[in-house]
């Protein structure tokens, strides 16, 4: 009987927790078929604060046939530059973690605190530097400036250097011994083992990489290369806030990352789980 309660209590729980959270969530999607003036004009609890009254597209339509804010172009831009960096920094950023973790070479240790020291220093300190390289290189306004700085990344260097390290080194050795290269190990053995870690670290890579806002405003003036979260936030200007269409383009933006997620969750459970910080 008493284990019978604590489960109903679990599931309660749990239900009021999913609720919670996706209650916003739910109001944002609805709220984007509204008209202007009813967005916020129901605010005591009934069907109304979610159903709209008046269903419209308008709002959809607005945000997709602007020619002067081409939502469907920062939309491709996004997924390019989130495209690229994912799969760039997944390459990189794992043959880092499989050195760390496997080979044998001077000062690694040293090394690798070095690398997990720069996780403490906020972004900011590094924003304005960071800004005066790209711009010394040329590249203010170009999909480099926005790819090439955040390929490199120290958390998914040391979140891919815990999963390799309980790759047994005898494989490794193994390999060796039958003539491989250290870097036909790490793409023949390495890589196929890590699947669930990786693609934990590339779900995590594009959605930063879709939710960029700081460093896309900064470097890139021109509108035609801006990114998607830059774009959301211009439709509020002196004239007032256009909520309709900010709902409207969240809404749109949540999909891609919804979808990747529902495809590859269960990796993604897997990976979190076998990539554990080890005391």
């Amino acid at each position: 009987m008493v284990k019978t309660v604590l489960h109903v209590m679990r599931w309660l729980i749990m239900l009021a927790v999913v609720v919670i959270v996706l209650l916003p969530i739910v109001w944002m999607v609805f709220s984007s078929f509204r008209i202007h003036e009813e967005i916020f004009k129901y605010t005591t609890p009934g069907w109304h604060l979610f159903i709209p009254k008046r269903w419209t597209l308008q709002n959809f339509v607005d945000i997709f046939l602007d020619a002067s804010r081409p939502f469907g172009r920062y939309m491709v831009n996004t997924l390019f530059v989130a495209s690229v960096v994912t799969a760039a920094g997944l390459w990189i950023n794992s043959m880092a973690a499989f050195a760390f973790a496997k080979l044998r070479f001077p000062q690694k240790k040293t090394l690798l605190a070095l690398f997990l020291s720069s996780l403490v220093i906020p972004y900011e300190v590094i924003m304005i530097p960071q800004y005066m390289l790209i711009r010394d290189l040329g590249w203010i306004n170009t999909f480099q400036a926005l790819i090439v700085p955040q390929i490199v990344w120290v958390f998914g260097i040391f979140m891919l250097v815990q999963f390799f390290a309980d790759i047994p080194r005898d494989i490794l050795d193994a390999g060796k011994i039958d003539g491989a290269s250290w870097f036909r190990i790490y793409v023949r053995l390495v890589l196929p083992s890590g699947v669930p870690a990786l693609i934990t670290l590339g779900l995590i890579t594009f959605l930063n990489q879709w939710d960029a806002f700081l460093w896309p405003l900064i470097v890139i003036n021109d509108d035609k290369k801006q990114m998607i979260q830059v774009a959301i936030s211009s439709f509020q200007s002196l004239r007032g806030i256009s909520w309709g269409k900010i709902l409207a383009a969240t809404s749109i933006s949540s999909v891609p990352i919804v979808v990747v997620f529902l495809f590859l969750q269960r990796y993604y459970v897997k990976g979190i789980t076998m990539t554990g910080v080890k005391g």
